[in-house]
């Protein structure tokens, strides 16, 4: 068996014992400019990103991992982490957009406390909640909104973060979330690949009551379930992969305020295994 063939092994095996995992993919400014391919949307940029770091850091098991595998595997290449030292902190602005695949709104602490820990600071400026995908037919409500927001705002209190947005709330919606919130939303993202123009309505809610209005081009479920287990195939060769679901993903960005230039962008991913 090659060298290439005996990590590839022990990050099969590693897998197959592990209950949770973490993928962090380090900052892909860098190594996205090498790609030979412009990934055509934000999914695919996602799934390639976790199939290369899971190969990269199948290369790198240590012996001693194989010896006591971990309930939960922290899959990072840490060459790839660019962390913020203190001198620098007032310099940038960290932005992440959290998305949920689990209606469980505890992973919201827990991935805000991820990227903390990965970047080495003690605040995110701001962050973006997307909720879970609906079921087919059911529309996005105040009450479904809820319990992620107050676990947004109790982050807020701790001061884990400074600043709350939400995604693809129309004005009806935003409102309501506005008056009812304690700690108010200061951006909401709109997608104009369902809304070619602001809306009026909203364009003016939003300017009466300071809130920013940013535009994107994310899908309602940043990678669906059967993509992630598809990346953890390709990577690690192992067909248990279909006992893998996402839990939440967050994107973050750090941008040098004075330039208003990406210095650093990676993806956090969770997924536990379910059995059948």
């Amino acid at each position: 068996m090659s060298g290439c063939e005996m990590q590839m092994e022990g990050g099969k095996q590693l897998f197959a014992q592990a209950s949770a995992v973490s993928i962090h993919t380090g900052n892909i400014v860098n190594w996205s400019r090498l790609k030979k391919k412009c990934p055509s949307s934000p999914s695919e940029e996602l799934q390639d990103c976790i199939r290369e770091t899971l190969e990269k850091w199948c290369s790198q098991i240590s012996p001693d991992l194989l010896k006591e595998p971990p309930a939960t595997l922290e899959c990072t290449i840490n060459q790839d982490v660019d962390s913020i030292s203190p001198e620098e902190r007032e310099e940038v602005k960290v932005s992440a957009k959290l998305f949920l695949s689990d209606p469980d709104s505890s992973g919201i602490k827990d991935a805000v406390k991820k990227a903390c820990s990965a970047l080495a600071v003690s605040q995110l400026d701001s962050v973006i909640i997307a909720p879970p995908p609906l079921e087919d037919g059911a529309s996005l409500s105040l009450s479904h909104l809820q319990p992620y927001w107050e676990e947004l705002e109790t982050l807020v209190q701790s001061q884990s973060i400074v600043a709350i947005g939400t995604s693809d709330l129309d004005k009806v919606l935003l409102e309501q979330l506005y008056q009812w919130a304690q700690v108010k939303p200061s951006s909401n993202q709109v997608n104009l690949a369902s809304c070619c123009v602001m809306p009026p309505e909203l364009t003016a809610f939003a300017k009466e009551y300071d809130i920013q209005l940013l535009t994107h081009n994310d899908p309602k479920e940043l990678i669906p379930m059967l993509s992630f287990q598809e990346a953890v195939i390709a990577s690690i060769q192992d067909n248990l992969a279909y006992e893998w679901i996402t839990k939440w993903v967050l994107r973050y960005s750090v941008i040098v305020k004075s330039r208003g230039i990406i210095k650093s962008k990676g993806y956090l991913v969770y997924a536990k295994r379910i059995h059948y």
